[in-house]
């Protein structure tokens, strides 16, 4: 087991909800309220490069509705987490940005083609559609013919 896992642990106890291992690869469900406190220790414990963040729809009638999902490593140890955070439909999430500045255009992405909001992020508008734009592409439950724009 991970001296890093151990440690997150001990420094942010309560905050793992659910621990899961696959293929040598662990996923970390963690609690919504904990996010920047996990991701701060963790970034702490040399997890310096967030490699990708995006959004998860699980459909309609699950609970949580969504989850977004931090895939993270760090560069000297080649040592990687993914971090899942569950989110329900019209919830909001606390932006990452402060700890890694590239997640300003994956949470933007995400915003967009789920609607998930991020808050405290910087400038958090639609990334490749339309302010305009009816609803979110990438919903379960978004219509697969797409929106009538004519009105």
């Amino acid at each position: 087991m991970a001296d890093w896992l151990n440690e997150l642990r001990g420094e942010c106890e309560g905050a793992i909800l659910k621990e899961e291992e696959f293929r040598g690869e662990k996923t970390l469900v963690i609690r919504k309220e904990a996010l920047l406190d996990v991701c701060s220790a963790l970034r702490c414990m040399d997890f310096d490069f967030l490699v990708d963040l995006c959004g998860v729809d699980m459909g309609p009638n699950s609970e949580p509705r969504f989850y977004v999902v931090y895939h993270l490593r760090n560069t000297a140890t080649k040592d990687q987490v993914r971090l899942k955070v569950g989110v329900a439909d019209g919830e909001k999430v606390d932006s990452v940005t402060g700890i890694w500045p590239g997640a300003n255009w994956l949470e933007r992405e995400v915003y967009d083609m789920f609607g998930i909001e991020f808050v405290g992020h910087p400038h958090l508008t639609r990334l490749y559609l339309p302010e305009d734009f009816p609803g979110h592409p990438l919903r379960k439950d978004y219509p697969t013919e797409g929106y009538d724009f004519e009105g």
